[in-house]
Parts: C-alpha cells; structure tokens; sequence
C-alpha cells in the first residue's frame, strides 16, 4: 500500500460508527480510522479476488489464451516430467 494518505469525508451509518468508537474507547481496536482503513483494505482486496476470478473465466474461453497457454505447457512438459523422476529416485 501506498505510505502517502489523502483525507476523504464518507458517511456511515450512525449506529456503525456507535460501535466503532464504543470498541476504539475500549481499546479493542487502535481507533476509528484504524477500523475503517482496514474494513476498507479488507474489501478492496476481496473485489480484486472476484476481478481475478471473472478475467481468469474470460480468458478460459479466449482461444488464443488458451493456445499460449496449451504451448508453454508443452514447451515446459519435459521440466516435469524431470521434476517426477527426481522425486521417485529420492
């Protein structure tokens, strides 16, 4: 992650944010910004898994990908089969 910061105004639920100060007063967690740095941290990084999921569906049905693909296993077939000889005379 990035070291520079920028401040942003965003709303929150009042509730949600009793409840972060109550656990920040608490000392369960460092402070609200702290919560909501990592709540959003911890999101971003699920939406890049869900990114990553839906290119790797899109490039299963690309031909061309699928064709570098099935090339560099076959360029790299021999390596493996190397890899599982050495690993039975171990």
């Amino acid at each position: 992650m990035s070291k520079s910061v920028k401040n942003y105004t965003f709303s929150l639920p009042i509730d949600l944010l009793s409840k972060i100060k109550h656990y920040s007063n608490k000392g369960r967690i460092p402070s609200v910004n702290a919560a909501v740095k990592e709540a959003i941290e911890n999101y971003v990084k699920t939406v890049e898994k869900q990114n990553l999921y839906i290119e790797m569906k899109e490039a299963a049905i690309d031909p061309l990908f699928m064709d570098d693909l099935e090339n560099a296993m076959n360029d790299f077939s021999h390596t493996d089969f190397e890899a599982i000889e050495d690993r039975e005379k171990q």
